[in-house]
């Protein structure tokens, strides 16, 4: 494989699947955060979260754990070093 800047090479069905799983992660991080940055400029100078609001951060960051475990799992599935690489590289970019 012929890998440069413009051409970072084909990937291989399990680092696509790597690369779709670690998306999935950083967006749902994105959500998380988000909301907490919300709850905490909402509530900076006074006041508490409701409930409802703890609880949706709750759910938020259990849907993130579990896009982590995605993730880990789907990296751990590619095998193959250059291939390995090829997606570092992706994941970089």
């Amino acid at each position: 494989m012929t890998d440069t800047a413009d051409n970072p090479g084909k990937l291989s069905a399990q680092a696509e699947t790597a690369l779709a799983a670690y998306e999935a992660m950083r967006e749902s991080k994105q959500k998380y955060f988000s909301q907490l940055q919300a709850m905490d400029e909402k509530y900076k100078n006074w006041g508490h979260p409701t409930d409802g609001e703890k609880q949706r951060l709750d759910e938020l960051l259990k849907v993130h754990d579990s896009k982590v475990s995605a993730f880990n799992e789907a990296m751990s599935q590619v095998d193959d070093t250059e291939d390995r690489m090829a997606l570092i590289q992706r994941l970089n970019t």
